[in-house]
């Protein structure tokens, strides 16, 4: 089994992937005017796209405007292939994140017409804003203090928290703000696709390795975030996030 949030310290440095689910809402679906799959919608986020929390999400040039759509994140604990749903769980280590699929909808929308991927539109530099950890343990009642831990690499900060913080991670509220005012909010109880259903299907077709993680999907409510605005997102009751939107510097020609 899994060491709890054995895959936490290595997020932003260890893991290979980020694996995505797209619809996994079928009142998201319907806002976007798309079918409730019948079966995963998978995309994959290249891990380059992370931000940490209170950094700046960059538009890029030749767009006006981003989508946020927040994500319950799922960090798998140790190395998965053809893991049955039955054992799925094991492979977590009790580890979850909050997270943004930054969208540059026009982007998304010119490749679906096309019949060409979505990578463009999902994978630029800072379009995966993620939280700090937040942990299932196996420590009871005991409670454990957050701890900040430093790597040659990254600083981030590792909330540790109670297994009864996180009782049911298909039953946690998400939401989200732009400039104070709510534009989503749902339960990961709404979702299709449930995390062990997830993990095995998604195992059986890539091996998902320590320190990936799968993006469970977004509640409806998507919009336009434009530069100067500001996002803020969480789960309800246990973290959150914020970031500053701003348009992409132009480099510097030599």
């Amino acid at each position: 089994m899994a060491t709890p949030c054995s895959a936490s310290h290595q997020l932003l440095q260890m893991g290979t992937k980020i694996v995505a689910v797209g619809r996994n809402y079928a009142a998201h679906a319907k806002e976007m005017g798309t079918a409730v799959p019948t079966e995963p919608v998978l995309f994959l986020k290249p891990t380059s796209s992370y931000l940490e929390n209170g950094g700046t999400i960059e538009i890029p040039h030749s767009l006006e405007s981003l989508h946020p759509e927040v994500e319950l994140a799922v960090v798998i604990g140790r190395k998965a292939r053809d893991v049955p749903e039955a054992a799925a769980m094991d492979y977590v280590g009790g580890c979850y994140a909050v997270a943004l699929d930054m969208t540059a909808r026009e982007i998304q929308a010119s490749a679906k017409a096309a019949g060409l991927p979505w990578t463009l539109s999902k994978g630029q530099d800072t379009f995966t804003p993620i939280s700090s950890v937040v942990v299932e343990t196996q420590q009871g009642s005991s409670l454990i203090k957050p701890v900040e831990v430093a790597w040659e690499l990254t600083l981030l900060t590792i909330e540790v928290l109670p297994t009864s913080m996180v009782p049911d991670p298909d039953n946690l509220e998400l939401w989200l703000k732009v400039d104070g005012e709510t534009r989503q909010k749902g339960s990961t109880k709404d979702t299709i696709f449930k995390i062990p259903f997830l993990i095995s299907h998604i195992s059986s077709m890539m091996t998902l390795l320590e320190g990936d993680v799968i993006l469970t999907g977004t509640p409806p409510g998507v919009g336009p975030v434009k530069v100067g605005q500001k996002i803020t997102a969480g789960i309800t009751g246990l973290l959150d996030v914020h970031f500053n939107v701003e348009k992409r510097r132009r480099p510097e020609s030599c």
